[in-house]
């Protein structure tokens, strides 16, 4: 996509602050002989740099999404990160209803919501197409609805990012001990269990990771995978890229909704909202299971990259400390506790079934 797309029109010169946006997105009655369309103007603010490869141009496609399919009745402002609100206030200004749409992650609102970590993804879990199953047929999105409605919030699957990389590091980790004292940005639940792992864990938004790393204000990373990883420079300021990515599995995105905003929608425009995102959440995730190995193939020939597994006995370590970490926050929050334990159910049901077929065809085809 070349800049903002012509359907986003950027008018940032009206926008007198935050306190504007709300009277922006009432809805407009056209006059009887148009057939009475509805119409309504909505902003997006997102967590991601303008146009960044996969999540920032995720929510650009999602906006031009709702507006082609609604035949232009929703038309979206996208806003990148810090352009509206800083990358990681995205919850509370839909909250508040003085944006209507959010593009972000759920492992960002462990303070307001503990719930929603397991949404975003659960250390050792279920990988992409586990997690959407869950979510459609086994009772997992109405939860996630359900954690967040407190807020007014309406949280869409809008995204996956596939089974993510361990991440970055400027030294090699060869033992758990190996773990201990270093500065590691890493947010969520993955977070927790490399802190009782001995790592201090920090949650900083992507335009901050480079710097960050290059500094030595930290000393290792993880974020997405080698397509997004390269196109954020991380390969610049670390040598050792490390696999598998246990503590996210699976990497959720979110359509964050402002719920005031979507009641006002009629059930024709509620289900284009529901349509547009199912969509993207599926999309987004061929995109990034295309381009991954790819990049990794550039990040390892081209940049010298040292591709490094994690040893066995430091993922079993990690995974012990995983198990302990689901279920000190099932105890801790209960709605946490209803959702650990579906999201715990439907694993082991799918994970049966996966293992005697896609595991086992992985396994024996003869493509390399």
């Amino acid at each position: 996509m070349n800049g903002r797309m012509s359907v986003m029109h950027r008018r940032n010169f009206l926008y007198g602050g935050l306190g504007a946006l709300t009277a922006c997105s009432k809805t407009e009655e056209l006059p009887q002989s148009t057939g009475s369309l509805e119409r309504v103007k909505w902003r997006m603010a997102t967590s991601w740099p303008p146009n960044f490869p996969g999540h920032g141009t995720s929510a650009n496609r999602l906006a031009q999404r709702l507006e082609e399919l609604s035949g232009g009745r929703i038309e979206v402002d996208v806003f990148a990160a810090g352009e509206l609100v800083p990358a990681l206030e995205i919850l509370d200004v839909v909250s508040r209803g003085q944006i209507q749409l959010g593009h972000s992650a759920p492992i960002y609102w462990r303070g307001q919501i503990p719930a929603s970590q397991l949404f975003g993804s659960v250390p050792f879990g279920m990988l992409p197409n586990e997690f959407n199953a869950w979510l459609y047929f086994g009772g997992g999105l109405e939860l996630w609805q359900e954690a967040y409605a407190p807020l007014g919030v309406i949280p869409f699957p809008a995204g996956n990012t596939g089974s993510q990389m361990g991440g970055w590091f400027n030294r090699e980790i060869n033992t758990i001990e190996d773990l201990n004292g270093l500065k590691m940005r890493i947010p969520g639940l993955g977070g927790e269990v490399m802190r009782r792992a001995g790592v201090l864990p920090v949650s900083i938004p992507l335009g901050e990771i480079y710097t960050a790393l290059q500094t030595g204000t930290i000393d290792a990373t993880e974020w997405v995978g080698p397509y997004n990883d390269m196109a954020a420079g991380l390969h610049e300021a670390a040598k050792y890229y490390y696999y598998p990515g246990w503590q996210e599995p699976s990497g959720a995105l979110e359509c964050l909704v402002s719920m005031e905003a979507y009641n006002s929608l009629s059930e024709e425009l509620k289900v284009i909202v529901r349509t547009a995102c199912i969509a993207e959440n599926d999309y987004i995730l061929s995109e990034f299971n295309a381009r991954n190995q790819r990049a990794l193939k550039t990040l390892i020939e081209e940049h010298n990259v040292q591709l490094r597994r994690f040893p066995d006995d430091v993922l079993e370590i990690l995974r012990d400390y995983s198990i302990e970490v689901m279920e000190d926050l099932a105890a801790e929050d209960p709605m946490s506790g209803r959702v650990y334990e579906s999201y715990k159910t439907f694993a082991i049901e799918i994970g049966a079934w996966l293992k005697i077929t896609e595991g086992m065809i992985t396994n024996i085809r003869n493509v390399p």
